[in-house]
């Protein structure tokens, strides 16, 4: 017994060694921040950070006289970043060099236009170029000036019948295409992204959402109220975007934060879309859950209701990120709609939040405006989130066992990362390796691509083991034939010569 609780003791002190072994392995002297994923059955599974807080921008380190006032928008044009610092009616343009972010100029004053001041710019755009497009809300216009600050043109309130002339133009976001169209989300219109012409000439609405509405506030309204109660109820209305974003090949990203909590999970209600040119909605979405942030929440909360992406940016190989507002969350999707990793939540520490605003990103590093807090913080991936990238864009490239490489090191950082089986299967498909692919999307619970492993290892088996199959066909065809031909030969010898007994 004496020996048992010795073995028993020392693997105990064994145990906590290893834990403090890898505790301190994971201690890299930066600050942690709750990371998370979620399975195949959608619980929830802590993983290594993606991201790690590399600096935290406020209004002293920049210089200013007079700090960020509720700023709503961030642009990324190369190394340079431009805030909408709308309470204080001014755009910042900041540089990324050296130790850091640091401000070029402050932009408040245009040249050749009247009125030359902005009144609560909610959101800037600079083209390639050097041109710069800002939606000056509250003058009614998104005006477009040179680099020298020199007014070029304004896109202004259109008087198409089909925009109604009773409303104001508020422009709050948008984005132009390599054209110079530019695409825009106003106040109170619900039609879709308000589309200009690079000549300023309105072309009408793309991407509309769809009508939601409830069924029993249907029901209601159609039978059981009068026409005059009817006409002062509110109408049944598409719901508007929340904010835009345009990736390198002109596919318009959009979030949406006006939906019925019920229609999350089943994919009615599409907090994110990827518009085409003619706006409908093509994003990938091939996991098991859409892309909506998080699953689980408590209906009807303010505070814990469903996630509310309130911006999008786009990354290499079209991974997409969004924030939301609702806990402070970073989410990452992959092409396929696929949940990378989140994290982030409500607090007033560096790596947590007071109210996101907007998201933006600078090569793979994550930059994250707070409007209550009037900072930026910027997020850089750490190794376990750059291998998750090198491996998404080495499968792309055609450069299948360096992905499969990279994926086997990702199950070494977080072996329960489903995706990481789903990359080491698709990287075995692509080299023929059916088989062992089958086992991998097994153990993702991956049926789609299951079944087309299977189909291709199937088909490859046949035609490896025709000549076999067709052998033994014969055998199971001709052998059944011979023995009964020599039974029926043996049967009329037998007759014929009791035939001949007889006589």
């Amino acid at each position: 017994m004496k020996v048992m609780y010795r073995l028993m003791a020392l693997l105990m002190i064994l145990m906590l060694l290893a834990g403090m072994t890898s505790a301190f392995a994971a201690d890299d002297g930066y600050p942690s921040s709750y990371t998370y994923n979620y399975d195949y059955w959608g619980d929830v599974r802590e993983s290594p950070d993606a991201y790690r807080v590399d600096q935290v921008i406020h209004s002293s380190a920049l210089g200013l006289e007079v700090a960020m006032k509720r700023p709503q928008s961030l642009f990324v044009q190369g190394q340079d970043l431009y805030v909408c610092d709308t309470g204080n009616n001014r755009i910042l343009h900041l540089t990324r060099g050296g130790d850091g972010f640091h401000l070029v100029r402050i932009i408040d004053t245009i040249q050749g236009a009247e009125p030359a001041t902005f009144n609560t710019p909610s959101d800037v755009f600079v083209d390639e170029e050097g041109n710069i497009y800002i939606c000056d809300t509250n003058n009614q216009r998104v005006v477009m000036v040179d680099k020298d600050l020199n007014f070029l043109k304004a896109f202004t309130k259109p008087t198409d019948s089909t925009f109604d002339q009773s409303l104001n133009f508020l422009p709050n976001k948008l984005v132009v295409d390599t054209s110079g169209r530019v695409f825009c989300l106003a106040t109170n219109v619900n039609k879709g992204l308000v589309k200009f012409e690079s000549d300023t000439t309105f072309t009408g609405y793309v991407g509309a959402n769809k009508v939601v509405y409830n069924f029993a506030e249907y029901i209601w309204k159609e039978f059981f109220t009068t026409k005059a109660q009817r006409a002062q109820q509110e109408s049944f209305v598409p719901t508007e975007y929340c904010n835009v974003y345009m990736d390198e090949d002109s596919f318009i990203y959009a979030t949406n934060i006006s939906f019925e909590e019920g229609d999350l999970i089943w994919d009615k209600a599409m907090p994110i879309r990827r518009l085409n040119g003619i706006g409908n909605d093509i994003l990938i979405k091939n996991d098991r859950y859409p892309p909506i942030g998080d699953l689980y929440w408590i209906e009807g909360s303010v505070e814990q209701g469903p996630s509310k992406l309130i911006d999008i940016t786009v990354l290499e190989n079209d991974i997409y990120v969004a924030a939301d507002r609702t806990r402070g969350r970073i989410f990452g999707y992959d092409s396929q709609g696929i949940m990378l990793w989140a994290f982030g939540s409500l607090g007033n520490t560096n790596n947590t939040f007071n109210s996101i605003i907007s998201i933006e990103h600078m090569g793979r590093d994550l930059i994250v405006l707070d409007q209550t807090e009037a900072d930026i913080t910027v997020f850089t991936p750490t190794e376990y989130g750059n291998l998750i990238y090198d491996a998404s864009a080495d499968y792309l490239r055609g450069d299948y066992d360096g992905s499969a490489e990279k994926w086997e090191e990702v199950l070494r950082f977080n072996a329960n990362y489903n995706l990481a089986f789903i990359g080491i299967g698709r990287s075995l498909m692509r080299q023929e390796k059916f088989k062992e692919a089958m086992d991998y999307f097994e153990m993702a619970h991956d049926r789609d691509n299951y079944g087309r492993a299977f189909r291709q290892y199937r088909k490859i088996w046949v035609e490896e083991n025709i000549g076999w199959m067709a052998l033994v066909l014969a055998v199971v065809m001709i052998v059944p034939l011979i023995i009964r031909t020599i039974k029926r030969t043996r049967m009329e010898v037998e007759i014929y010569e009791r035939s001949k007994v007889g006589k």
